[in-house]
């Protein structure tokens, strides 16, 4: 009786560690797209700390917006195009150093795929979003698309300005995710 009341301490002790997840920022990645009328611009920015308690259905990742980086652009171009992304024009990096998203629900749909809400902050403001995640080996991969004006990001936006014809820039902004566990 004794070895079986062990045993079974042990597992609930194993199963309720692997309930606490700490993200390691050093192998997570997230890589953003912004689309305008005239192409298209990507790049990376990268995830400062982060922790998933699965036996509550909660999640916390933290991004590091001094991080924002453009992948597709080199030279000048890209210096340009990442200060203009610091700026107060999109992501007002000086005044606001993080994003968060903090997930309070997370429902299994089927192996290895979550449906989750929470709740996605930039520049102060906080707005829902839901979106998929599925875990492979460690890693919870997803895309999450948000709308930029939600979060006071209007610049060049067809809802705010008019006539700007090429110029215009689509609200829509795409974070596809790969947050790995510290092991």
């Amino acid at each position: 009786m004794l070895k079986q009341l062990i045993f079974a301490f042990t597992i609930l002790f194993s199963l309720s560690s692997l309930a606490n997840i700490v993200v390691d920022p050093t192998k997570s990645v997230i890589n953003w797209k912004g689309k305008k009328v005239t192409g298209e611009h990507v790049g990376t920015v990268k995830v400062k700390s982060g922790n998933f308690d699965l036996k509550k259905q909660k999640a916390t990742v933290v991004v590091d917006m001094t991080s924002i980086d453009v992948t597709d652009l080199k030279g000048e171009w890209k210096g340009k195009l990442m200060n203009h992304l610091r700026s107060d024009d999109f992501f007002s990096v000086d005044k606001h150093k993080e994003a968060k998203l903090v997930l309070d629900k997370m429902i299994n749909a089927g192996k290895d795929k979550y449906n989750v809400s929470g709740k996605l902050t930039i520049k102060g403001k906080t707005q829902p979003v839901k979106f998929e995640v599925v875990e492979k080996s460690g890693t919870y991969e997803g895309e999450l698309t948000f709308d930029r004006t939600k979060f006071d990001v209007k610049y060049k936006s067809g809802k705010f300005f008019e006539n700007l014809g090429d110029k215009l820039i689509y609200d829509d902004v795409k974070l596809n995710f790969k947050i790995a566990a510290k092991k």
